[in-house]
């Protein structure tokens, strides 16, 4: 009953029933993945946990391995590796319309509520409200993490190497703070290895890949599929600038064009995450170009975290708050919303040209043994990396302060534990009791939850 509830379509009755998934419709995905942008709040940890719930668990379109497959490569990329996930899986499920329709949807609603909170920021320049709203919801994203990393675990942790593996990982992030490429490097050595050796003895070290619940065939890469993909994201990349010079000239064209050069080289950067480049953006924006007093890009952020889709998303409150101030020959509201939009535009172009160049290669590597090794030890290491992204949002969520040990080699966050916030706990308590405990699924218990907080927040309870 609860699948048939919190599912859309087919495919998510008949896993929950138990029966043999089938793969979706191009109808269903579509369905699916809106409902993923209308939910995708808390950043990448919760955003990989709800697909991996719709997609893994519930529906069954793809093996656990495949997922993280996918997830590996995502990861290594610059921009929000979350809504590169969704592309990728789009991808995998119906070619590259799937993958522009999955990517697109990922991206929409978290987008259109952003451009509405510019323009009232812009505006009355308030975000206090935000904190009531986003208050439950955020206990309810950590509880979504929560899940699905319990589940991660039980599927991928099978060895006592994937445990070490997965163990190692997170003690590097969280308490050393290497740098991710390094800790997936390494553990793609250790899988290549490993598996080498395994060969030669007739041996297995590491639990091979699971087959897919559906078929899954990819497109193999060929020359001239990366010319026509890069081709086609080139113009559209360079699209928005010649149209915007030809409808307003060069002199009121100018903010815009300086906006678009901008982010379309933070599109490129932007390894680690929104918040690797949120100290560098703020900086250029205040003191470089003027877009942004100080201070507001703070206020930007809260915005963002308080919308679905990715953290990035940030950036188009910087590109609407820039044309709504510049000098455009626009109606300040209008020239923030052509401003926002061509911030989304040169940020996302970039994200659909790395999967769509780069995932048919990738998808090819899991034919090849040793690389599978690799790839299936990258599996295990990113549970870890998992780990290190929840911990992170819960250490935030449950406490105001959060300082950090450092000793040597150790940089290590620390929560002030006078600071813990009783009313965030009870939420998560909650919201984990409605999702794990009694099934309910993750649209009632996102909707408990920020009822619930709320209710805290205007009773003055939290």
């Amino acid at each position: 009953m609860q699948g048939r509830m919190d599912g859309i379509g087919p495919g998510a009755t008949a896993a929950a029933a138990g029966a043999t998934p089938t793969p979706p419709s191009f109808a269903e995905l579509t369905r699916v993945f809106a409902r993923i942008g209308l939910l995708s709040f808390g950043g990448p940890a919760g955003q990989i946990a709800l697909m991996h719930r719709e997609v893994v668990e519930e529906r069954r379109w793809m093996s656990e391995s495949r997922f993280l497959h996918a997830l590996n490569y995502c990861m290594l990329l610059p921009g929000p590796e979350a809504q590169q996930l969704a592309t990728y899986i789009g991808w995998l499920l119906h070619g590259t319309r799937g993958g522009v329709v999955a990517g697109l949807l990922f991206i929409l609603p978290g987008f259109a509520v952003i451009l509405a909170l510019s323009a009232a920021y812009a505006l009355f320049q308030d975000t206090h409200w935000l904190e009531t709203v986003f208050y439950g919801l955020k206990a309810a994203v950590l509880a979504i993490v929560i899940d699905a990393l319990l589940r991660l675990a039980r599927r991928t942790l099978k060895t006592a190497l994937a445990r070490a593996l997965a163990a190692g990982a997170f003690l590097a992030l969280f308490v050393f703070q290497l740098p991710f490429p390094l800790v997936v490097a390494a553990a793609g050595l250790i899988g290549f290895l490993l598996s080498r050796r395994d060969e030669r003895k007739g041996t297995a070290t590491l639990a091979p890949p699971e087959p897919d619940p559906v078929p899954i065939t990819s497109a193999p890469p060929t020359l001239s599929h990366a010319a026509k993909t890069l081709a086609a994201c080139g113009l559209l990349w360079l699209a928005p600038f010649a149209l915007i010079a030809a409808m307003l000239g060069a002199g009121s064209g100018a903010i815009f064009t300086a906006i678009g050069a901008f982010f379309s080289k933070m599109a490129v950067v932007t390894f680690g995450g929104a918040y690797a480049v949120l100290s560098y953006v703020a900086q250029q924006a205040v003191e470089v170009h003027g877009w942004l007093k100080p201070g507001e890009m703070l206020d930007g952020l809260a915005l963002a975290e308080t919308t679905p889709g990715p953290l990035v998303l940030v950036l188009a409150f910087v590109g609407f708050m820039g044309a709504f101030r510049g000098a455009t020959g626009l109606e300040p509201l209008t020239a923030g919303l052509l401003g926002a939009t061509l911030t989304v535009w040169v940020t996302f172009v970039p994200c659909f040209l790395w999967i769509f160049l780069g995932a048919p290669h990738v998808e090819k590597l899991r034919q090849n043994v040793a690389l599978s090794g690799a790839l299936s030890a990258i599996s295990a290491a990113v549970a870890g990396v998992i780990l290190n992204l929840a911990l992170w949002f819960a250490l935030h969520i449950l406490f105001a302060r959060v300082t950090r040990l450092e000793a040597g080699p150790v940089s290590l966050p620390l929560p002030e534990l006078a600071s813990i916030d009783p009313g965030a706990v009870a939420l998560t308590i909650l919201s984990a009791v409605l999702l794990i405990g009694l099934k309910r699924g993750v649209v009632t218990t996102l909707a408990i939850s920020a009822a619930a907080g709320i209710a805290l927040k205007l009773g003055g309870l939290a």
